[in-house]
């Protein structure tokens, strides 16, 4: 993928999340220089599979696992410290290079103990389905101009102005949630000052770091995290994340100018699925759904819940082809589909004796439709094996051609199991 004009490559989600953008990042890592995560934070979980060995990286970016390749976590990130160390010290044990490796944008956000207090007792966050990982209030603190940043911890004054204010906010909103329980800025304080020394340790400049790299043509990918239908401003509001999910935010969460970026992959399963509430047209409540939940391992990473699953939905795609930019498709999960007789493409969704054929910003819009199928014979025999596409059966290319020519986007990749050799380039 990468090649004389191609040199950093933007990797997101193009549904609900969930795609599996872990895999695709770990496979083009073999080629890369630096991976960097560009926003979310602990609320997203990123599988890799090398050989018979599972890893569930929630902050650290999948490149990781490729010795030589450098990784950081951008300036868009809310970071969860102590969740971090943890995913980094079980790589160590497992035997990963991780020194000199790993670094740390310096303005990056800082998830407070306070911060997961109150998104824990949100009536708010349990109605839409967050996480409970603070990442929300993390955001709001952000935005509202009293986070605490990395580079905070080198000013202990201020740290400590920071978090009081933090921690007096946070208890009111507490308060006003008929909470009895109340943040400790001492606590949160002293939390810092013990793990500060390993942030600062690994604490650094990142955008300028990775705009040097570029000019001195590095290969860079750029890791999102959920997916395009989670974001704050073109997801499903109010069901969506806290942060910029779609490739615009990629350069503002690096800290690098968008004229930099060459290439925009989105990753997309092969069917839908959704954690969490908000709306989901093509989401299967039968058998059929619990079948693709099962096959498909639909679990999620972080939390476990069992996601909302159904057909692939050409609607929601198409749309995140056009906020994004894509510039190619990473279609996963095609071997779920091996066992299905009959496999559905949704191409519009039907509204009264009207179809409507782009994703509508007002979810009202979106009460009572039905969705428009297109059905396809199944090829009823094992994918898993297929490194090319002519080894793919007819009917399973039938499938993917005419997902690219209902959401306008080539396909470049086709994956057909959760290990780093089961895909093709296409």
């Amino acid at each position: 993928m990468f090649d004389s004009k191609t040199r950093t490559i933007v990797i997101v989600g193009a549904q609900w999340g969930d795609e599996g953008k872990g895999k695709l990042v770990d496979v083009l890592a073999e080629r890369a220089d630096w991976v960097v995560r560009y926003q979310g934070g602990a609320n997203a979980g990123h599988t890799v599979h090398v050989g018979d060995e599972s890893t569930v990286l929630h902050q650290v970016p999948s490149g990781i696992l490729h010795a030589g390749v450098r990784c950081a976590i951008g300036n868009g990130v809310v970071l969860d410290p102590e969740g971090m160390f943890e995913e980094v010290d079980a790589l160590v044990a497992n035997g990963v290079d991780v020194a000199g490796r790993l670094y740390l944008s310096d303005r990056a956000h800082l998830v407070m103990p306070y911060h997961k207090l109150v998104d824990k007792e949100s009536a708010a966050s349990k109605a839409i389905g967050t996480t409970g990982r603070g990442i929300g209030p993390a955001y709001e603190d952000k935005v509202a101009r009293r986070g605490v940043r990395v580079l905070d911890l080198r000013n202990p004054a201020r740290l400590k102005a920071l978090v009081e204010r933090g921690t007096a906010h946070a208890n009111h909103i507490l308060s006003g949630f008929g909470s009895s329980k109340r943040a400790d800025a001492a606590f949160t304080l002293s939390e810092l000052e013990r793990i500060a020394p390993r942030l600062l340790a690994i604490a650094e400049d990142v955008g300028l770091a990775v705009h040097r790299a570029q000019k001195q043509g590095a290969a860079v990918l750029l890791e999102g995290a959920q997916g395009s239908l989670l974001d704050v401003d073109h997801g499903t509001y109010p069901f969506v994340t806290s942060s910029s999910t779609t490739a615009g935010g990629a350069a503002i969460g690096v800290g690098i100018g968008p004229r930099s970026l060459d290439a925009v992959i989105g990753v997309v399963k092969a069917y839908t699925t959704r954690v969490g509430g908000g709306p989901m047209p093509t989401e299967l409540t039968d058998a059929t759904g619990e079948e693709l939940r099962k096959v498909g391992n639909e679990f999620g990473a972080t939390t476990g819940r069992p996601r909302r699953c159904g057909w692939f939905d050409a609607v929601v795609v198409r749309y995140a082809v056009r906020v994004n930019g894509l510039t190619g498709l990473a279609i996963t999960k095609l071997d779920v589909l091996d066992g299905f007789e009959k496999i559905a493409l949704c191409t519009g969704y039907k509204v009264g004796g009207e179809v409507m054929s782009e994703f509508p910003g007002d979810l009202a819009e979106l009460e009572g439709i039905e969705p428009v199928y297109e059905w396809f014979d199944g090829w009823k025999s094992d994918t898993s094996t297929a490194r090319k596409l002519s080894d793919l059966p007819r009917a399973a290319r039938v499938y993917l051609d005419r997902i690219v020519e209902l959401v306008e986007c080539p396909a470049q990749y086709v994956s057909v199991g959760t290990r780093r050799d089961q895909i093709i380039g296409l």
